[in-house]
């Protein structure tokens, strides 16, 4: 009788170890596949960045500035991304949003650069692209938010480090990310002139970062 007891238990415990190593894996791997979602976005934009570059840059000659911040932020981007380190990611990505936002408000003071339609294609793919990501980042925090929770709820918590389960790191954006870039400027635009007085309109385009090539985030 004694016997039976044990072998009951012991069955009872294998199955429990079976069924939540399996949800794990379940879990990790829907959280990896998320993150592919935004490293798939991630680069998509620090493609588009360079053709982006080489149409503005003969039309805002006098925003040299504006231009390296951008040229800067996607290398500092591509950077972070090979680290895989979504906290890096999305500070780099976040930094990147902001100089995109810079650029486009500065290209409301350039009324032929905004005639090219290449240059607008360009401006409203990657719109489009960081409402991708934005959308990509919740899905992707959603998930590690219920592997995290399954980390570090009991019995779980026992034995999920011993077989080899690590939290993921979420990928944040800035609340400084979001404001509104604003842009002054001393003289009158003219076409393809400097640029005129004002406070420029919000800047095309939200959302990260997120986050170069970016790598799947390192715990697994």
């Amino acid at each position: 009788m004694g016997l039976t007891i044990a072998i009951v238990i012991v069955v009872l415990i294998v199955l429990w170890l079976v069924f939540t190593y399996n949800g794990l894996i379940s879990a990790r791997n829907r959280t990896q596949e998320a993150w592919s979602e935004i490293d798939v976005e991630l680069k998509r934009r620090h493609d588009l960045i360079p053709n982006l570059m080489n149409t503005v840059q003969g039309y805002m000659g006098h925003e040299r500035g504006t231009l390296e911040a951008v040229t800067n932020a996607r290398a500092n981007a591509v950077a972070a991304g090979a680290t895989g380190d979504p906290a890096k990611i999305g500070a780099a990505e976040n930094m990147l949003s902001q100089s995109l936002r810079s650029l486009f408000a500065v290209s409301e003071n350039y009324p032929d650069l905004k005639a090219i339609t290449a240059f607008t294609n360009l401006q409203e793919t990657l719109t489009a692209t960081e409402d991708k990501i934005e959308f990509s980042r919740r899905f992707y925090n959603g998930n590690v938010r219920d592997y995290n929770i399954k980390l570090q709820t009991l019995p779980t918590s026992l034995i999920a480090g011993a077989l080899g389960f690590k939290a993921f790191g979420f990928f944040q954006a800035d609340e400084g990310d979001r404001a509104v870039p604003q842009v002054s400027f001393g003289n009158t635009p003219s076409a393809g002139g400097p640029p005129g007085p004002g406070s420029l309109p919000p800047a095309a385009g939200s959302g990260p970062p997120p986050m170069g090539s970016s790598g799947p985030p390192p715990q697994r």
